[in-house]
């Protein structure tokens, strides 16, 4: 897939737990867990905006394009 979620790496330089996020997020640990790992096919602009309101950080902080190879 093109579109990468960097959400640990940002994690990891706050040094928030996932629990701890999830918790100030409003989102289950499940769906947050999904996120991070790079399962999610969706995520809403309101999660968006609470994630970087909780990590401080912007949108393209936890999202990145990268395009597929097309060999």
């Amino acid at each position: 897939m093109a579109i990468i979620i960097n959400l640990d790496v940002i994690m990891a330089m706050r040094k928030k737990s996932l629990t701890e996020l999830a918790g100030e997020v409003d989102i289950t640990l499940a769906n947050l867990s999904i996120l991070k790992n790079n399962k999610a096919k969706a995520i809403r602009f309101s999660t968006l905006e609470a994630i970087c309101r909780a990590l401080n950080c912007q949108p393209g902080d936890i999202i990145q394009y990268t395009p597929d190879d097309e060999s």
